[in-house]
């Protein structure tokens, strides 16, 4: 549905620091930044060349808490995810365990960014 998803944060190196530290088990990468004084644009992608996150300066407070969740390859993956967001002191909102309310396969880390918004890694297990 989305071709990308763009979020204006407070500062942009701490958030690019948190993403490509916490998310790297899902090969989340730096694709793309330029210049927009006094800052910059980030796109993070997964390695594909094609960014569909895009990180920029905000122009004001963040009222709004976003959520975002991102793909995982695979269980393993989230609780990559999960150790890589304790050692960098990010705070978990909820560790990785099944979601049944989502779906009996919906296996998840829910996170806080370093905005305040609320970001997950999800893996969705097939079951029969």
């Amino acid at each position: 549905m989305f071709d990308h998803v763009g979020v204006p944060v407070t500062d942009v190196e701490k958030s690019i620091a948190f993403y490509l530290g916490v998310f790297a088990p899902i090969g989340m990468r730096e694709e793309r930044r330029f210049p927009v004084p006094p800052s910059f644009v980030v796109g993070l992608g997964l390695g594909d060349g094609e960014p569909g996150f895009w990180l920029s300066p905000a122009s004001g407070a963040e009222t709004r808490e976003l959520h975002i969740a991102f793909r995982a390859p695979d269980r393993t993956s989230v609780d990559a995810v999960h150790r890589a967001a304790v050692a960098a002191g990010a705070q978990v909102l909820h560790p990785p365990r099944i979601w049944p309310e989502y779906h009996p396969g919906y296996y998840a880390v829910f996170l806080r960014d370093p905005d305040g918004h609320n970001v997950e890694a999800v893996h969705h297990t097939v079951t029969g």
